[in-house]
């Protein structure tokens, strides 16, 4: 078996890589801070906010948020109980219905934004916003290209 070795941009690559993975896992467990004094976690707060910024079904939701049909419709399933999100027909699809935030789930969106905002605005004073700017092409970039091109098997 031939083991290729990595070229120095594919060591870049694996290196950003890996700082990306250890990102979202600090984003993550941030995100839970954030939301917890709501009674939330990161991921009730994603799909409350893609609730709130269109009219989507969970299917639509899943792919935005670029996770699992099934994660999304149990979270949204369980929000839907705890009275944050509603049901709504759908017209263009019977059985696909659309997500929809109630009082109580704006409420709880709300609550969770106005503290992301004074994090947010304290890294991002820190970093800087070009900074910030160049390094979301770099990561949109990167995320089209792996949405083009998969893995070696």
């Amino acid at each position: 078996m031939i083991q290729p070795s990595r070229t120095p941009s594919g060591d870049a690559f694996a290196e950003f890589a890996i700082s990306v993975l250890r990102l979202a896992g600090h984003l993550t467990s941030e995100g839970d801070r954030l939301a917890q004094p709501s009674g939330q976690t990161s991921a009730r707060w994603q799909v409350l906010a893609a609730a709130r910024h269109s009219t989507l079904s969970v299917a639509e939701a899943a792919r935005a948020l670029g996770l699992a049909r099934q994660g999304v419709q149990r979270i949204a399933d369980i929000l839907e109980a705890e009275g944050l999100l509603a049901y709504r027909q759908n017209p263009a699809h019977q059985r696909a219905k659309l997500m929809t935030l109630t009082p109580g789930g704006e409420a709880a969106l709300a609550e969770i934004t106005a503290r992301q905002a004074v994090w947010a605005n304290a890294l991002g004073a820190e970093i800087g916003e070009e900074r910030l700017r160049q390094a979301t092409a770099l990561i949109a970039e990167l995320a089209a290209l792996l949405g083009e091109r998969r893995a070696p098997t």
